[in-house]
């Protein structure tokens, strides 16, 4: 499935660039920030490499590629083999890891195998019912984009996850949305995150 997708991408690539020469042509990646426990260095890489970096890997050449970052993700090992590392701290409504500094750590993680390809944070957020929570989970990774564009890290853009509180993995109840909706009503309301985020400028994550 793996070979497929990427035989695709890079097909469909080649088809629109040959029919519209000005187009620029990318695609999303769900990558999240893989950490090594102590002594699982030796299968980090063929946890990591099947999961995300092989699509990375097939997105040099594009004119962008979007990486979308929610969590950590701790990797160990057992039995020779790498297995995700399950922590006790908070959790989102999505029972991931509640790690704002994500973004960060993917961010740099990824650039190694992407090199210059530009980055678009294609999607970034929370799913949670505390609005002061999902600024807070909103400040931090916008604080450390900066720092990695600091760093040289060609970043080209930021897409929040997501405007309104949406269909998700099977029902409604993580909420991810800047405006909550009524599903009674269909009412939609802006939380207090939607007018924050409005108010951000890149500077004040410096």
């Amino acid at each position: 499935m793996t070979d497929a997708l990427i035989d695709v991408h890079h097909t469909t690539r080649a088809k629109l660039k040959a029919a519209h020469p000005h187009l620029r042509v990318g695609w999303g990646i769900s990558v999240q920030d893989c950490q090594p426990e102590p002594g699982a260095e030796s299968v980090f890489a063929t946890y990591v490499h099947p999961r995300d970096e092989v699509f990375a890997e097939a997105a040099r050449g594009n004119h962008w590629v979007g990486v979308q970052t929610y969590t950590r993700i701790r990797v160990g090992i057992a039995d020779g083999r790498p297995v995700e590392i399950a922590g006790d701290g908070p959790k989102t409504l999505t029972g991931w890891e509640y790690s704002p500094d994500a973004l960060g750590g993917a961010l740099r993680r990824i650039v190694g195998v992407v090199g210059e390809t530009p980055i678009i944070i294609t999607e970034n957020g929370i799913s949670t019912d505390d609005d002061h929570q999902r600024i807070e989970y909103t400040r931090v990774p916008l604080a450390s984009m900066q720092e990695a564009i600091g760093d040289g890290i060609d970043v080209r853009g930021y897409l929040h996850w997501s405007l309104v509180d949406n269909y998700e993995w099977g029902d409604y109840r993580p909420t991810f949305g800047l405006v909550a909706v009524d599903r009674s009503s269909f009412e939609r309301t802006p939380r207090p995150s939607l007018r924050w985020l409005g108010a951000q400028h890149p500077s004040r994550h410096r």
